[in-house]
C-alpha cells in the first residue's frame, strides 16, 4: 500500500499512491503487528488532513492568518507541515518558542500568547527577537517595560462563550469595558508599545455569536488605543475552532459569523487579522489504535450500579493506553472519546461494558457504561480524532509507553509540500 518513504525532519513518512483511508490503513498496520505478536498501541497520523484543514481555513477565512496553538499538539511533523504552508505559531512558553524556531520558523511568525509570562522567558523572547506578546494586567506591563523594550503588546480581553468546552475567561482576559481602557492608559504611561487586541472565546466554542461580541469590543478598544497614539494594527481572534465534525457549531458557521462581524466592525480594514487555531488542525489527522490486553466478564450490575441487572452479563476491558497517556484529554480537555472495534466482527449482541486504561489507578477509566459487542484479548479498538490535547500531555506513568506515531500521506500532497517542508 505504501509506495515510498520520505523524511520530514527526522521522521519517516509513508507515501501512498492515493488519498489516505485512515481506518483501512490502521487495519493494515494492526494485521502486520498481529503477525509478529506486537500488541503495542499506535497513532496513525494522516498528514493529508493537515493540508486539507489548512485549505478549508483559507477558503472560509482567507483574510485571517492562522497562528497554530502549539500547546494543542507539539508533534514536529505537524509543526513542520504547518510552517511549510505559511502558518504562524502561538507559543505559551520558552520551550514552545524553541520547538518552533528549531524547525526554521522566523521570530516574526510567532506570538507569545501567554498573558502572565515568566521573567526569564520574557528575556529569552527578547534574545530570540520574538516581539508580539499578549497581556491582560498592569503587572505584566511593568515586567515587559523592564525586560523587553522592543515588545509589541496585544491586549487580551475577556469575552467568552460560557457553553464552550473549556471557557478561558476565568483565568485570562481584562474586562473590555471596565479594565481594558485603563490598561491602555497604563501602557502609554509606562512607554510600552501596544499594537492590537486579542480574545479567546473558549476552546471548543459552541456559540459563534461570541466572536461578534468580541470583535465589537475590539473595535471600541482600537479606537481608544489609537486616541492614545498607539498604532493598533492587529486583531487576534484566538482559538475555539472545532477540530472535527461539530454538528452543533460547524466551522463553516463560525467562519460565516466572523466574516459578517468583520464586515460590520472592520469593513475594508488594513489591520492584520490573525487567529490561534489548535484543535482545528491537530484533532482529525491523529487516529489511535489500542489493543485489548485483558477482558473479564462481570455482572452487569457492577458496571451499571443497578442491582436489578445482577443476572445480566457485563464486560470490563483493559487497553494499553489510558488517561495517563493519550486519553488525558478526558481529564484535561473534557473530551469523551468513543472507540469501536477496529475490524468488523460477526457478533450482533451487545453488552454493557467498561473500557479501562492499563495502569493500577482506578481513575484510569476511558469509557463507562458502553454498549459493545463482546471482544477478546488481542483485538483492537479504534479511536478517531485523537490529536488535540492528547499526546502533548501524555505521560509514561506506571511504566506504560506512549503510542508510537506513524505518518502517512498521499503522493499528491507530498509533491505539494516537499520543497518547502524543511526536509
Amino acid at each position: 500500500m505504501i509506495s515510498q518513504f520520505e523524511l520530514i525532519g527526522d521522521n519517516k513518512v509513508g507515501v501512498l499512491p492515493k488519498q489516505v483511508d485512515q481506518l483501512a490503513m490502521c487495519r493494515e498496520i494492526a494485521l502486520q503487528k498481529d503477525t509478529i505478536e506486537n500488541d503495542s498501541s499506535f497513532m496513525l497520523v494522516d498528514l493529508d488532513k493537515i493540508i486539507q484543514r489548512y485549505n478549508l481555513w483559507k477558503r472560509e477565512l482567507p483574510m485571517i492568518e492562522p497562528f497554530y496553538a502549539v500547546k494543542c499538539n507539539t508533534d514536529l511533523v505537524l509543526i513542520r507541515i504547518l510552517a511549510s504552508l505559511g502558518c504562524g505559531f502561538d507559543c505559551a512558553s520558552r520551550e514552545e518558542i524553541d520547538i518552533v524556531m528549531e524547525t526554521g520558523v522566523a521570530a516574526d511568525r510567532i506570538i507569545y500568547a501567554n498573558p502572565c509570562k515568566t521573567r526569564s522567558f520574557i528575556a529569552h523572547a527578547m534574545e530570540c527577537d520574538v516581539r508580539k506578546m499578549t497581556f491582560d494586567n498592569a503587572e505584566e506591563l511593568i515586567k515587559i517595560a523592564k525586560l523587553h523594550p522592543n515588545a509589541e503588546m496585544i491586549l487580551r480581553i475577556a469575552v467568552s462563550d460560557p457553553t464552550a468546552t473549556c471557557p478561558l475567561n476565568l483565568k485570562f482576559g481584562a474586562d473590555p469595558v471596565r479594565h481594558a481602557p485603563h490598561l491602555l492608559k497604563i501602557a502609554y504611561e509606562e512607554g510600552v508599545k501596544v499594537v492590537g487586541i486579542s480574545f479567546h472565546v473558549g476552546s471548543g466554542c459552541n456559540d459563534a455569536s461570541a466572536y461578534r461580541t468580541a470583535l465589537q469590543h475590539a473595535k471600541n478598544l482600537c479606537e481608544i488605543g489609537e486616541g492614545l497614539g498607539f498604532n493598533m494594527d492587529i486583531i487576534d481572534m484566538g482559538g475555539g475552532f472545532p477540530g472535527a465534525d461539530h454538528h452543533n457549531n460547524p466551522f463553516e458557521k463560525i467562519a460565516e459569523t466572523i466574516r459578517d462581524a468583520l464586515d460590520e466592525f472592520f469593513p475594508e480594514t488594513e489591520k492584520r487579522l490573525i487567529a490561534e487555531p489548535g484543535r482545528f488542525f491537530a484533532a482529525g489527522p491523529f487516529s489511535l489504535v489500542a489493543n485489548i490486553i485483558h477482558a473479564t466478564e462481570v455482572p452487569a450490575s457492577k458496571i451499571t450500579k443497578n442491582p436489578n441487572e445482577s443476572a445480566d452479563h457485563g464486560y470490563m476491558y483493559y487497553i494499553n493506553d489510558g488517561v495517563y497517556g493519550s486519553f488525558n484529554c478526558i481529564l484535561f480537555d473534557h473530551a469523551h472519546p468513543v472507540g469501536s472495534p477496529l475490524f468488523d466482527v460477526d457478533r450482533n449482541e451487545k453488552f454493557i461494558s467498561t473500557i479501562w486504561g492499563p495502569t493500577c489507578d482506578s481513575l484510569d477509566l476511558v469509557e463507562d457504561k458502553k454498549l459493545m459487542v463482546k471482544m477478546n484479548v488481542g483485538e483492537w479498538l479504534y479511536y478517531p480524532d485523537m490529536g488535540a490535547y492528547t499526546l502533548a500531555a501524555a505521560t509514561t506513568f506506571n511504566g506504560f509507553s506512549k503510542p508510537v506515531p506513524m505518518y502517512v500521506m498521499s503522493e499528491e500532497m507530498w509533491e505539494s509540500i516537499k520543497d518547502s517542508c524543511h526536509i
